[in-house]
């Protein structure tokens, strides 16, 4: 009986000190803070895909539509965000392909393909330039049109400016009969089981 007692409190002495000298289970790390970068290719992302995609979804016909005269038409608002993508991003570095003029891209470029072309560059250069912006930069000062700007507001105005014209973009395809691709994908999807009724409570 007193064997026993002494190996219980053996056990018991062991598992104690196993339990004080075993390591601490290393704390789940917190997820990184989201940077004002991330969140700049986030929005330019969502942006492009949905641009983008709008400009494919309007037929090639369409591209010289416009609702009034003095106005851009849908083919030359495309040609327009071409150019002020690399305008906005020439304060990071990016320029333009060798050969696209800028300047008169509006009006010389009128070909659905290569639009679409110029835009998809554009947008692809533009997100290399924001990636490549070291954090430090952000509070730097450049020229913006001649006025000066921190190069935080510029890419903001990139943003701001390309959302601008999705709206406007967005009027123009529904005007010539294009539903956004994003809304005919809601429309389309299966509606979800209807919930069974609550038996009421007596």
């Amino acid at each position: 009986m007193h064997r026993r007692a002494v190996l219980f409190l053996l056990i018991l002495t062991t598992a104690s000190l196993a339990a004080q000298t075993a390591p601490a289970s290393a704390p789940t790390p917190a997820p990184a803070a989201s940077t004002y970068i991330d969140e700049i290719l986030k929005e330019h992302d969502d942006l492009e895909k949905k641009l983008v995609g709008l400009a494919q979804a309007i037929p090639a016909e369409k591209y010289s539509w416009r609702p009034a005269e003095g106005v851009r038409s849908i083919g030359e608002v495309y040609a327009h965000l071409t150019a002020a993508n690399y305008a906005f991003t020439r304060n990071l570095g990016v320029r333009p392909p060798a050969g696209l003029d800028l300047r008169n891209i509006e009006k010389a470029m009128t070909e659905k393909d290569k639009i679409i072309a110029a835009l998809k560059q554009s947008f692809a250069d533009a997100r290399t330039g924001i990636k490549n912006t070291p954090a430090a930069d952000l509070e730097k000062v450049v020229k913006l049109f001649g006025n000066d700007s921190s190069v935080r507001n510029v890419l903001l105005i990139l943003c701001t400016h390309n959302s601008e014209h999705l709206g406007q973009s967005i009027a123009y395809a529904r005007s010539v009969g294009v539903v956004p691709p994003w809304t005919a994908e809601r429309q389309a999807a299966p509606a979800p089981p209807a919930k069974p009724a609550e038996t009421p409570k007596k």
